[in-house]
């Protein structure tokens, strides 16, 4: 098995939380605020050249991993307030059973890294001679 190399690593901004924070200074309880920081904080992307990690979690740690031959294609959205502050949302569409649609979003630069992603998609599709044929 050969070695991986880390491409990128990253998680969502904690601007996905700013409709809480406000909501808590109104209504909610502050701890609350600070548990959604919390779970954004401990959410971690992790792009090698062969897979894509996701761990999340505050006290028990979860773990998945998609290989990177298995996605299909890639979108890349923003919204209006998530361009403003640079951010954006990846969704991966893949061949994976368990998860055939993953969405990394508030991600930040994340046309760059949707563009490195889908390089590195290709070049591991043509690592392991993997091609999907489209049949309707």
């Amino acid at each position: 098995m050969s070695d991986e190399h880390l491409q990128w690593t990253g998680g969502p901004s904690q601007w996905q939380n700013l409709g809480w924070w406000v909501l808590c200074l109104l209504v909610l309880p502050i701890p609350y605020a600070l548990w959604k920081w919390l779970l954004t904080r401990n959410t971690v992307y992790t792009l090698t050249d062969q897979r894509l990690k996701f761990t999340r979690g505050v006290f028990s740690k979860v773990t998945e991993d998609l290989e990177l031959y298995r996605v299909r294609d890639t979108k890349f959205q923003q919204n209006f307030c998530e361009r403003m502050v640079g951010l954006g949302e990846i969704v991966l569409f893949t061949t994976d059973e368990t998860s055939p649609e993953i969405s990394l979003a508030y991600i930040r630069d994340a046309e760059a890294v949707r563009e490195q992603m889908r390089g590195l998609v290709e070049a591991r599709r043509d690592a392991k001679r993997v091609r999907y044929l489209d049949a309707e």
